[in-house]
């Protein structure tokens, strides 16, 4: 393959979620490819970025050179200027988009398949786009990457295409380690080191929130708190026997995050869907024992160093919980076991896996 490499950097225009942040830890990952002499000098291109609204991270985040293309924005800038602006060269999308001009000198990361398998998460409209673009990249041979076998399954089964054709590259989790943690974030809410439980992520259907409700009245028993960032979400919990015992923190920063990581009693993640579940490997490399749902990727990945519950029995939920808090030794096990498997995923070496996939990466 020949020509520069770019990447598409439309997530600087977007929400941070946890696709957007695998885009900014995947670049500045190259960036230090770049350095080390693995990765050809690569260019991030982005919408204009100014009148795009609130942005993901400022452009100066990324140290490769960065270079403002178009006039446009959102889908019509990623469909129309951006494969104008990558002519030539293998372009990186990161997001589960890409232009259908890229056709096959384009590699696109589609982190799961829920559009297809939990569609009551998302609007009709969403739905549409989704399915339709992705159909038509499979079609056209676009090198597909993931980001856990689960998904690798799932999407090739949605896109009726051989799972051979999707290369697998796990996420990372040292980023939560690069910013020392702001203890400050306890205090502020009326935490306590131990006395919470923890909860991070979004009000989408199928985080599954309301399998909780048992567990706030459990842990309200102890005089503990279920403490949740990512968004405060009320209603889910409008039949929550104890409303006093929740503790709702908004978003919180990755200094904040760390901290609140470090000190919890357990992280909680009862997600019906996810194509890796970021959540989990954060809370493994800050030693917090995880405790999530049975069966898909968090398992796949997470393995037999965390504690699980079954979906459809919020019961077993209290029961794994109960567990690790009563059992002797079994909280301080799991975040031993948790933080050595944590620290073997980087993002560096998740990098240099998609290096390969594209066929560039030096000798």
């Amino acid at each position: 393959m020949t020509g520069p490499v770019y990447v598409n950097g439309r997530y600087l225009s977007q929400p941070v979620t946890g696709v957007q942040r695998f885009a900014s830890e995947i670049v500045r990952a190259i960036d230090g490819l770049v350095q080390n002499g693995e990765w050809p000098l690569t260019t991030l291109l982005t919408p204009p970025l100014k009148a795009e609204g609130a942005l993901a991270g400022d452009a100066s985040d990324s140290f490769l050179p960065t270079r403002s293309v178009g006039r446009r924005k959102g889908q019509l800038w990623e469909q129309i200027d951006l494969p104008q602006a990558a002519r030539g060269g293998t372009l990186i999308n990161l997001g589960n988009t890409a232009p259908l001009l890229g056709g096959s000198s384009q590699i696109v990361v589609i982190h799961d398949a829920g559009v297809f398998d939990t569609p009551y998460s998302y609007s009709w409209k969403f739905r549409l786009w989704y399915k339709s673009l992705q159909h038509a990249l499979a079609r056209m041979g676009t090198r597909i990457v993931t980001v856990s076998e689960f998904s690798r399954h799932r999407i090739a089964a949605s896109l009726g295409i051989d799972p051979a054709r999707i290369a697998v590259i796990y996420e990372g989790a040292d980023h939560i380690k690069r910013i020392p943690a702001d203890e400050t974030v306890l205090p502020r809410h009326g935490l306590t080191p131990g006395g919470y439980a923890l909860v991070v992520g979004s009000r989408a259907a199928h985080k599954n929130l309301g399998a909780l409700d048992r567990v706030v009245e459990a842990l309200g028993q102890r005089g503990m708190v279920v403490a949740m960032t990512g968004g405060a979400n009320r209603a889910v919990f409008q039949d929550t026997a104890d409303q006093a015992a929740l503790c709702h923190l908004g978003r919180a920063s990755d200094a904040e995050l760390r901290a609140l990581y470090e000190n919890a009693a357990c992280l909680l993640f009862p997600s019906r869907y996810e194509g890796f579940g970021l959540p989990p490997v954060e809370a493994m490399i800050c030693g917090c024992p995880v405790i999530a749902t049975r069966g898909g990727a968090v398992e796949e990945i997470c393995g037999e160093d965390a504690l699980y519950f079954t979906m459809d029995d919020p019961a077993s939920l209290v029961g794994a919980v109960e567990r690790m808090l009563d059992e002797p030794g079994l909280r301080d096990d799991l975040s031993r076991r948790g933080l050595q498997r944590a620290q073997k995923l980087s993002w560096m070496a998740s990098a240099r896996l998609l290096c390969d996939v594209a066929g560039r990466r030096a000798a």
